[in-house]
Order: C-alpha cells, then structure tokens, then sequence
C-alpha cells in the first residue's frame, strides 16, 4: 500500500490490489524509485506486495508522530531536540508526508530547514514543490520568491501542478494581481509557467478589465514557444474593445491574421458586439459584412449584435431594416432579437411600434418573455411613463410571470420620483408573487429616496431590513450614508458608518470620499481630517478619487499648504496625478493667490500626457488670466476649439475678463459677441466684467449700454455691476449721474454693500457735497456696515474741510475706539481741520501724536499748523513745528541730491 498522508486521499484495499484515489491536491513521489501518483486527481492499482504495504505502514506512522511533535507547540530548541530523537533520518516520502500535513508555512519552512541541517544534504525537486503546494494551500506567498530563487540555483523548477495550484488559488480568492506578480517572479529565475497558469490567470483578468496584464501574460506565453489560440486571441480582443482601446484590439487582429489564424464567428460576433457598443459602429458594420464575405452565415448572435449596437447609435432606420432580413429568413422567431428591437423602438420612444412587435411576436408563435417586457419597462421608467408602465405590468402577467427585475424597475421608477408608498405597494406585490426583496432592491430604494430627498423613508427602509434574509451590504451603508451626509445630516451619516464597522463590514474608499466630503461642505473641517486620519489607520488605501476630493476640499476651506501636501501625497501613494488632480490643485492655487503658479503646472501636466477636458480647460484658462499671462489664456482658447473641446461661459467668461482687466476692451468685446454668435448663454458675470473695464478707462457710454443689453435679456444686474458703474462714474466726475445709479441700484432691490457706500461718499467728498457724504455716511452705519479705514480718512477729511471739525473729531476718536488705526492721511487731515478751526493746541498735540505713531508729517501740514500756532501766539510750540518743517526741507533737498 502505497502512503498517501492527506485528506482528500482515499485508500482503498483490495484482496489483489490497492487503490489509491486523489480528489483534490495533486502530488508526486517516490517508494523505492517508483512513482506512486502524478496529477491532481488519478486512480492507481498495483500488485499486492507485503513489503511495500509495511513500509507505508512505517511511513504513516513516522508522519503522525512528527506532525503531534510539530503541532504541538511553536518552534523551539527542545522541539529540534524531540524531532532529533527519531530512529530513522528524514528521507523524501517523510518529509512529504509531513509538508503535505502541514497547514502553517513558517511552521512548514521551519521543518524544511531544519532537515537541511540535520541530513546536511539539499532536498529533492519533489519536496521543494510540495512546500510550494504549502504555500498555495495556505494562502502565504512571504518565502515564494526565496524557494524558486534556490530551486533555480539547483537546477530545478517548479511542476506545472504546483504552478497551477499557486495561480489558481490566488484566483479562487480573487487576489489576481497577486497571481500576476507570481508568474512575473517565475519568470525572473528563468522558469516556465504552465500553460493552464497563464490561460487560467488571463481568462480570470478578462472578468475585471485588466487589459494591460492580459497582454502582457499573452505576450509572455509566445516568448516562451506556446502556441497561442484563435480563443485567447478573442479574449484580449473583447476586453480591449470594451475599454475603447481600438487601436490596441485591430493591432492584436492584424496580429493574428499574420500567425496564420482564421477569425471564426464568435470572433467576429465579439468584434461586432464590442466595437460597437464604444460607438464604433461603421467598423461594427465592417466586420458584419467582412464575415459574409468570408462564407460564415451570420447567427441569431451576430444579427442580435449588430441591430443592438445601430439602436444604442440611434440609427433605427437601419437596424429595423436588418431585423427584417433576420425575421424573414428565420423559421423561429429569435426571441433575444424581438426584445432588442422593442429596446430600440422604446429608447427612441417609438412606443406604438413597440407594442406592434410585441403582437407580431406572439402572431409567429413566440409569447413575448419577460426580457422583452423588462427592456419594454425600462425604456418607459426612462420617459417618466409612470402610468402606462403599470398598465404593460399588467398585461404582461398574461404572458410572463414577472421576476425580481422587473419589480425592481418598477420600485426604481417609483423612488425615483419620491412615491415611497407606490414603492412599497409594488414591493408587497412582489412577496405575494412568492418573490422576496434581496440587497439590489433594497439598495434601488435606499439610493432612489435618497436622490429624491426622502431621506426619512429610505432610513425607514433601512431599519425594516430582515437581515436574516437579506443582509445590508457595503452599498447599502454606502448610499444612506452618502445620501444623509449630502444633505447636512453628517451626524447621522457617521453613526450609521460606525453601525457598519460593528456589523464587520469594511468601509471602502468610497464610504471614507462621502464622509470627508460631506464633513467640509458643513464647515466641520477637522471632523473631515479626523475622518481620513481614522481610514489610514484602518488601513484602508486611499484612492485617486479620494485624494482627489480631499485635496479639492482642502483647498475650499483655505488651507492652501496643506492642499499642496496632498498633491504631494498622491504621487507619495504611487498615484500618477491625473487631469482632474491637476484642475484642482491649480483651481486652487489660482483663488489662493498664487496664479502664477499654473504656468509650470499647465507644462507637468501636458509632459504627463494628461489629456485636457473642458473643466481643465477652464481651470488652466482662469489661471493664466489671473496670472497675467492673458495671451496664452487666450492661445488655449483657441486649442480648445481646435481639439473638440466647445469653451463655455466660463471659458469666455475667463478670457473676457482677463482682456478687460488690462485695458484691451475691443479684443474683450470681439470674443463677447463671438460667444454670443455661438449661442452661449452668457450670464451676468461676463456683462460686469465689460462694464467694469469700459467704465474703468471712461467709456461710460459703452458701459450704459452693456449695462441695458444685460437687462434686455433678462438678468438683473448684481451688486458687483451697479459698484462697477457707480465707480466708473465717480471717476469721471459724474456725481449726479452717479446718485441717479445708487437709486436705480436701491429701486432695483439690489441692496447697496459697503463698497457702493465707500465708492459714493468719496465721490461726493470729492466734489466737496460733505454733507451729502455725510448723509450717506449715517445711512451707510444704520444699514450695519462697518467703515474702513479709507472710508473714515474720506469722511473725517471731507467734514474738515467742510468746516465741521466737531463731526471730524467725534469721527475720528470713534475710529480709534473701535480699535482702527490711523494712517499719516487721516492724521494729517485732522491736524489741519483742527488748526483751520483755530484749535491750535488740540492741532498740536495731535501733531506730537503722529510724530510717535512713527507716521510721516506732510509740509503742508506743518505750514497750516505753524500759522495757526503763530496766531495763537503758542511761541514754543511754533519753534518745534518749525524745526520739523525745517527738517522735512533738508530730507527732501538731500533726496534730489541723490
């Protein structure tokens, strides 16, 4: 009897023979130099041999009493010592015996380099393999690439039953980048991955779109001298044709056209399928026609295909036209076919028609099933026919039990517009049909009523769950907590995401991006922090879209260098920085100030190969305005155009202002009417902008009628407009025409802001109308608008010269009250206001005042005081004046000098 020490392993004993049948790990060795079992699964019989059976028997038993040794506790001195007190020194079949037992790797590595040192002698190709076979059984790659790289040294490699069993467990287990990285580690020492690894591998990498590494397996295997198939050809195929990587998949068809293989249909009907689902429908023709050519007989499939991709392209005139010719040449109706072509008369709402295929269908003998009335449904949940989606519900009971899809379309159309109680009708519905809500209808409802605000319904939907039949999974959380969170209930959104840590489901990237987000858009920014500090410690991987969205965060909430951090940290995390990285990080640099930046991350990004969309467009556009750099702004306008890319308001928005900001108004207005001419809807924005630069170098008659064409259309001029005007027309002296626009503004319900107020009571000191100012001053205070420092120096000057220095000086100790700080002009205007107002002393001490401030005394100043000072006869006084007037002479002559 031959020793097979592993459960999965049956022995079986015969009168004359002995069985020995394997059902799952495959493994070879050897008994006296024959070979026992080869393969993973095999049924053996050899003749009944008495010395063969005892020396099994011997094996069995030296393999139980190791394993109780080995198992017994952790590795140790004194287990080496028991290990060591065995008659018999380990040989292959033992230590086979005791790997395949074995289910921890280091406890399996331990034993393997303990017998190292104790036969002194290098194991066999059967014994490395079987600790392979450990380490695929257990999961534990840590001394993968040490045992191949001292097999390699050996001259020996792995068999292809362990390479499979390695691959096909990182498989089973969905780690595929893991099996990836074990073929590469192969073919680092030279080795020869099996055949099935590589198929296997490829085949699992086609299911989650791992385009790149299926080529490059694919690329490895005809390195190595494998003869490649039309099949695995077809594979790489569809996977590049459904990313829209069209070049990369005719590049493999001309590939394989020049290796001498034939497409056959099912190549041809992927080709069909996939190219034209990316929109690539006259090559989906192409090889529609090129297969007829050929000699193949398009199938249900390829008609199926082909009529699918021209309605998806919305050419149903053509599609129609090729249903014909399948129908009319069919003896049976393709009822795969029928219930494509309803999807396409439904999606163009072509309903009429629909409904006529549908009796055509049952006419030719084929009842409409429930994929024909589930498309039907589903193009009328998209048109918001919610009543006539009830009644083909009805209908279709006679001609098909509806499943859980088709109840959950329906439940989606109700949530989607907020009819929680239709909703749950629909859903009582489907358990008296015997059919029980799972997680996907659960989650439709949740995320529909979430969308419709509903939140109290979709948390209601929540707690009624039966978790005994239908478990909330990581969607679930994930839409309540995003869709409580979005709507200001952060509070909640975190509780519901700590109930998720306590039922052991895992927050991914996307529960942490909601969290974070919706954390900042309340105002909570470190409760945002605190959150991604809780996911790193967790240690769940942030994603690009993560990082993405924290740094955006980050830099609306004003924290410009730590924004800077984060974009660090994306290419920290092994992260390549992509265009909506970019967007943000220069967006954000732009309204921090730093605009001059984006020139060289405009560069980066480009030598990158990012590619730009419209949002980046707009981004780098309104960077280089800001920056000053408005020719090239206006440069990648035009690329924009020229590369597809249509600007938007805000492109021209951008580009509008950037002109009007240095004086080059004609170029500002050309590209406002091209925008106009382009029918982009140009908001009130874009008009200020105009109205500001025409009026800022004194075209106010442009900047009126800017002004009434923004009205014309519509819009009604904001506070930053009427400020725009109100300035331009302080500037030139129009202080009548100026109050008119501050009443037009107040008559308009545009409520004046303090700058409308600062802008008209400059005017009107300016045009020496102090009480006018002064009115306005008042009114400007009782509407809750605090001066600045430019409006108090303004208003206490005006009042000064006005000869009202008792208003002047309660104004100005009011400014000091309020904690402002005066600067040499408001100190200057009330020295000479007090001195005008023969207040000669008060002048004086308000002159020492300025001196220690350390703000600076002007010479007409000190001549007003000096004369005021002689007439008051304040002889002293008068000399100090005098001295600093002096002073102020020799500094200025010294100056000229220079």
């Amino acid at each position: 009897m031959a020793f097979l020490a592993n459960r999965g392993l049956r022995i079986q004993l015969a009168k004359q023979y002995c069985y020995v049948i394997g059902y799952s790990r495959s493994f070879s060795f050897l008994i006296n130099g024959t070979p026992v079992l080869e393969g993973a699964a095999g049924c053996f019989a050899f003749d009944r041999n008495q010395e063969n059976i005892r020396q099994s028997d011997n094996i069995l038993q030296e393999v139980t009493s190791v394993c109780q040794i080995l198992e017994g506790s952790s590795w140790s001195p004194s287990l080496e010592s028991a290990l060591s007190r065995f008659d018999e020194k380990p040989h292959s079949e033992l230590i086979i015996g005791v790997l395949r037992r074995l289910k921890d790797v280091n406890l399996a590595v331990n034993y393997f380099r303990w017998v190292e040192r104790e036969t002194k002698q290098a194991h066999s190709p059967e014994v490395y393999n079987m600790l392979l076979m450990v380490m695929a059984w257990s999961r534990n790659f840590e001394y993968l690439e040490q045992i191949l790289e001292e097999m390699s040294i050996a001259g020996y490699g792995p068999s292809n039953d362990s390479c499979i069993e390695l691959v096909v467990t990182c498989v089973k287990t969905k780690k595929l980048r893991e099996a990836f990285g074990l073929i590469q580690t192969m073919r680092k020492f030279k080795f020869r991955p099996a055949f099935s690894a590589y198929t296997t591998l490829i085949g699992a990498l086609s299911t989650i779109n791992e385009a790149d590494l299926m080529l490059k397996l694919f690329q490895q295997m005809q390195d190595l001298g494998y003869e490649v198939s039309v099949h695995l050809f077809t594979t790489l195929i569809r996977i590049f044709a459904r990313e829209g990587r069209v070049d990369a998949a005719l590049s493999l068809l001309d590939e394989m056209k020049s290796n001498s293989f034939h497409a056959d249909i099912v190549l041809y009907n992927v080709c069909i399928d996939c190219f034209g689902k990316v929109g690539k429908v006259d090559m989906a023709w192409k090889f529609f026609h090129e297969m007829k050519a050929r000699g193949f007989v398009p199938d249900e499939v390829t008609y199926t295909s082909m009529i699918g991709v021209l309605c998806k392209a919305n050419r149903l005139d053509e599609a129609v036209q090729l249903f014909e010719q399948m129908d009319m040449n069919s003896k049976v109706p393709c009822a795969y076919a029928y219930s494509t072509m309803i999807m396409g008369y439904g999606s163009a709402g072509k309903f009429t028609e629909a409904y006529n295929l549908l009796e055509r269908q049952r006419l030719r003998g084929s009842i409409p099933g429930v994929i024909a009335y589930n498309s039907l449904l589903t193009c009328l949940k998209k048109k918001g026919m919610v009543d006539e989606a009830l009644r083909i519900f009805e209908e279709m009971k006679n001609d098909a039990a509806p499943n859980l899809l088709t109840y959950n379309i329906l439940i989606d159309m109700f949530c989607s517009r907020g009819k929680c109680e239709a909703a749950l009708e629909i859903r009582d519905t489907m358990k008296s049909a015997g059919l029980f809500p799972n997680v996907l209808t659960v989650n439709i409802m949740i995320d529909r009523l979430c969308k419709a605000q509903k939140l109290n319904e979709a948390c209601s939907i929540f707690e009624e769950m039966d978790h005994k039949l239908c478990t909330p999974d990581s969607v679930t959380f994930c839409s309540l907590i995003d869709g409580l969170g979005r709507h200001g209930r952060v509070d909640d959104a975190y509780r519901l995401y700590e109930r998720m840590l306590d039922s052991d489901r895992v927050p991914d990237a996307i529960v942490y991006t909601s969290l974070i987000k919706n954390f900042f858009k309340s105002g909570r920014k470190e409760d945002g922090h605190k959150i991604y500090k809780e996911m790193v410690s967790r240690g769940v991987a942030p994603d690009l879209l993560l990082l993405n969205t924290y740094m955006d965060c980050v830099f609306k909430a004003g924290e410009t260098e730590k924004g800077r951090a984060l974009f660090l940290e994306i290419k920290n995390q092994a992260f390549v920085p992509d265009v909506r990285s970019y967007s943000i990080f220069i967006h954000g640099l732009t309204k921090a100030g730093f605009a001059r930046e984006t020139y060289e991350l405009f560069y980066a990004m480009k030598e990158q190969g990012c590619i730009l969309d419209t949002l980046a467009y707009n981004t780098v556009i309104d960077g280089f305005c800001k920056s000053g750099k408005v020719n090239k702004a206006y440069q990648l306008l035009e690329e924009m155009k020229v590369t597809g890319h249509e600007p938007t308001v805000v492109t021209y928005g951008s580009v509008i202002d950037g002109l009007a900001r240095i004086d080059r108004l004609d170029e500002a207005y050309m590209l406002f009417e091209e925008a106009k001419s382009k029918d982009v809807q140009l908001n009130v924005v874009v008009y200020t902008s105009l109205v500001n630069g025409f009026g800022k170098v004194g075209r106010i008659d442009e900047a009126y009628l800017i002004l009434e064409e923004l009205m014309q259309k519509g819009f009604t001029p904001n506070v930053y407009t009427w400020n725009s005007l109100l300035d331009a027309l302080v500037k030139a002296g129009e202080i009548d025409e100026a109050l008119v626009c501050f009443n037009s503004m107040e008559n308009m319900n545009c409520t004046p802001n303090f700058i409308s107020y600062s802008i008209l009571i400059n005017g009107l000191c300016k045009v020496e109308k102090f009480n006018k100012a002064f009115v306005f001053w008042q009114k400007m205070q009782k509407q809750g608008f605090k001066p600045n420092i430019i409006t108090y120096t303004t208003m206490i000057s005006g009042l000064a010269k006005a000869g009202n220095i008792i208003e002047a000086e309660r104004l100005f100790e009011r400014f000091k009250a309020n904690g402002g700080i005066p600067d040499s002009a408001c100190y200057n205007t009330m020295i000479e206001g007090l001195s005008i107002g023969n207040r000669a002393m008060e002048a004086y001490h308000l002159f020492e005042e300025t001196r220690s401030k350390g703000c600076n005394i002007y010479t007409k100043t000190c001549v007003v005081l000096l004369d005021a000072l002689h007439k008051s006869e304040c002889l002293e006084q008068a000399a100090i004046v005098g001295a600093v007037l002096r002073e102020i002479a020799k500094s200025r002559h010294a100056s000229r000098s220079l």
